[in-house]
């Protein structure tokens, strides 16, 4: 018995990396897969049906069920169809994988309105387009459902040369709580990865390339046991987490809330948040 028999996934950006390999385990658990791919290059550009194609042979030479789906995630006919895709062929959608991403790296004062466009566009729009169609198919067959978003490290904490990523993970990272919450009725559960992983949108990160064994330690098959995790029924209680694959290492990202400080005086005055900064910022355990 696998943890996703009988189930529906959808993965996007499923052609290679993290998404193939979520592809590949959740096939293996048994659930008939959409393995999603425009099919571009790492910045975007470009279309092909080779990456979807070759994930969907390799599932189904190990005797699973796929079928490849080329629409772009962040279109709205293209999110739709991902979704009737589902229904179809396998006649519903239990589990939606928002994992599709581009980059287009540059310092903030280098960075074009069309850089930073183009990675909001298929990151941010594409999640949301998505999370909706799976979120409404999912209401609308009452049998509750599982939607996994990816944000990032980059968009939790901040990284160089990333601002449009970076704002775009933030901004999954908002729409997967503010998700969780607005679809708890419906026994559907929002959850998001933030991943680190070798892969072509990171294999040229300095941090990628300095470290030995990297193909091995931070091999994208270490996140799909999370993902897997999170789309099976042993996560029917979990939502509106963010749960960090760093190789063999699993945690949580949450915002923390340091103690409420209170002016000395009617209200505060800029002088004195200063002179108070060290409390007002103090985290205790």
């Amino acid at each position: 018995m696998g943890l996703l028999d009988g189930k529906v996934a959808a993965i996007t950006g499923a052609g290679g990396g993290i998404g193939r390999a979520h592809a590949l385990l959740f096939a293996r658990e048994g659930a008939r897969v959409i393995v999603n791919d425009l099919g571009g290059a790492r910045d975007g550009s470009g279309t092909g049906s080779s990456m979807a194609d070759q994930v969907v042979a390799e599932i189904e030479a190990a005797g699973g069920e796929a079928i490849a789906s080329y629409q772009d995630v962040a279109d709205p006919d293209g999110a739709r169809g991902i979704i009737q895709a589902a229904v179809d062929q396998f006649g519903k959608l239990d589990v939606m994988v928002n994992n599709a991403g581009i980059l287009r790296d540059k310092t903030l004062h280098k960075m074009t309105v069309e850089m930073w466009d183009a990675v909001i566009h298929v990151h941010l729009k594409g999640s949301f387009l998505c999370t909706q169609a799976a979120a409404i198919h999912m209401r609308d067959r009452n049998e509750g459902g599982r939607i996994i978003n990816t944000t990032s490290v980059s968009g939790l904490m901040g990284n160089f040369g990333q601002a449009n990523y970076s704002a775009a993970k933030a901004g999954i990272y908002g729409l997967t709580r503010t998700a969780a919450i607005e679809l708890k009725k419906y026994k559907i559960t929002v959850n998001a990865l933030a991943p680190v992983a070798l892969t072509r949108m990171t294999e040229d990160l300095p941090m990628m390339q300095a470290m030995p064994n990297a193909n091995d330690l931070l091999a994208p098959e270490h996140v799909a046991p999370a993902a897997l995790f999170l789309a099976s029924n042993l996560a029917a209680d979990i939502t509106g987490q963010v749960v960090a694959v760093e190789g063999k290492r699993i945690y949580l990202y949450r915002m923390t809330q340091t103690p409420a400080a209170m002016p000395e005086g009617d209200g505060w005055t800029a002088q004195e948040i200063r002179e108070r900064w060290s409390e007002i910022s103090d985290v205790k355990p």
